[in-house]
């Protein structure tokens, strides 16, 4: 008796379709969130705001160069802030709330809830991400020229920023070691390469540290598709968030327990 529900879910499981799982749960999402969406754009807008205001005051003398760093790795942080440290806060409730054990009994895959909590929070992010860019190129005068690819650049980036703040989830005790590691994560994958400060005014051992970083990559393709040109290294670019995504989703999807408090 005890194994035909376990055996007809796992084979509603299989019926059901994968887009119509992430569907569902995307909804589900930002269900969730219909109240609460304002206070994330505000806190996804005001510390890439604050950052670009001061740090334009050293870099204005600095070139054009030194400014495009500026937006685009400001940017980066506001993916940062809006889906990274989101997700792992969101993920981190989840397991403490026992909120997993309902996603249990749906007939839905873990891999499949990881990638609709990111793209809820990809589209609740976006505003704070269009306010970041609009505001920003005003601050640093900057000319942007738009190519059709950021439409791709903008999930490139942030999915495997959520991804990260999922594990990480998936790894502490409890929320608030959760909050800090995540904190340490975007402070460190600012800082290390050349995301915010162009390479030139950067250490080597800083740049080649750098290589290792999401962000790093997620900068550059922001540059190029906002102030151009693009070149070869959009493709490297990609293909490296790419990579990082699939590799850090299935490290959630073999960590995630179901019923982990």
């Amino acid at each position: 008796m005890s194994t035909m529900p376990r055996n007809d879910l796992r084979e509603r499981r299989r019926q059901a379709p994968l887009l119509v799982q992430i569907w569902d749960l995307f909804l589900i999402e930002l269900t969730n969130w219909r109240w609460s969406w304002r206070s994330l754009v505000l806190t996804g807008t005001i510390t890439p705001l604050f950052s670009i205001v001061g740090l334009s005051v050293f870099a204005r003398d600095a070139g054009p160069e030194a400014l495009g760093y500026v937006l685009t790795g400001n940017m980066v942080v506001s993916l940062m802030f809006g889906n990274m440290s989101n997700v792992e806060g969101h993920f981190s409730f989840m397991r403490l709330r026992g909120v997993l054990e309902y996603f249990a009994a749906l007939p839905v895959r873990r891999g499949l809830l990881v990638l609709a909590v990111a793209l809820a929070f990809l589209l609740l992010s976006l505003p704070s991400l269009l306010v970041t860019l609009v505001v920003g190129t005003w601050i640093l005068d900057i000319r942007m020229v738009l190519h059709p690819l950021l439409a791709l650049v903008i999930p490139a980036c942030a999915l495997p920023l959520s991804g990260i703040g999922a594990f990480i989830a998936c790894r502490v005790r409890d929320p608030s070691q959760g909050g800090a590691f995540s904190l340490l994560a975007t402070i460190v994958m600012a800082a290390l390469g050349p995301v915010v400060v162009p390479p030139s005014r950067l250490p080597q051992a800083m740049i080649v540290l750098g290589y290792l970083s999401p962000a790093t990559y997620a900068a550059s393709a922001f540059r190029q598709a906002l102030l151009g040109p693009v070149t070869w290294r959009m493709g490297l670019d990609l293909g490296a968030l790419a990579c990082t995504t699939a590799v850090v989703y299935l490290l959630v999807g073999r960590t995630m327990d179901w019923r982990q408090r």
